[in-house]
C-alpha cells in the first residue's frame, strides 16, 4: 500500500504484524502508538519488519515499546506532541 503528501513521493504504507499488535495491546500502548503522526507509526513498523535477525526486531519492537511508554521519544530523538490548536 502507497500513501503520498500534495505534490510529495509515494511512500509505502506498512501493516501491522500482529505480534505487534499484542505487545501494543498488552502493554497498554495502544492509545500512545495511534497518538503519533502517520509518519511515526509507519516508520515504526518498517524499522520492525526490516530486521534480519529476530533477536534485532524484538530489540527494535523493545525499543519502540519503550519509547511509547516514555511518550518524549522517537528513534531515540526527544519529541514532543503537538498540542491540538497551537501554531
Amino acid at each position: 500500500m502507497t500513501d503520498s503528501g500534495p505534490g510529495g513521493p509515494k511512500r509505502m504504507r506498512y501493516p501491522m504484524p500482529d505480534d505487534v499488535r499484542e505487545a501494543l495491546l498488552d502493554r497498554g500502548l495502544m492509545d500512545a502508538y495511534n497518538a503519533r503522526p502517520p509518519y511515526q507509526r509507519n516508520d515504526y513498523l518498517w524499522w520492525i519488519a526490516d530486521a534480519k535477525q529476530e533477536k534485532t526486531r524484538e530489540k527494535r519492537l523493545n525499543q519502540m515499546l519503550h519509547e511509547l511508554a516514555r511518550g518524549d521519544v522517537y528513534m531515540k530523538m526527544p519529541w514532543r506532541p503537538r498540542r491540538r490548536g497551537a501554531e
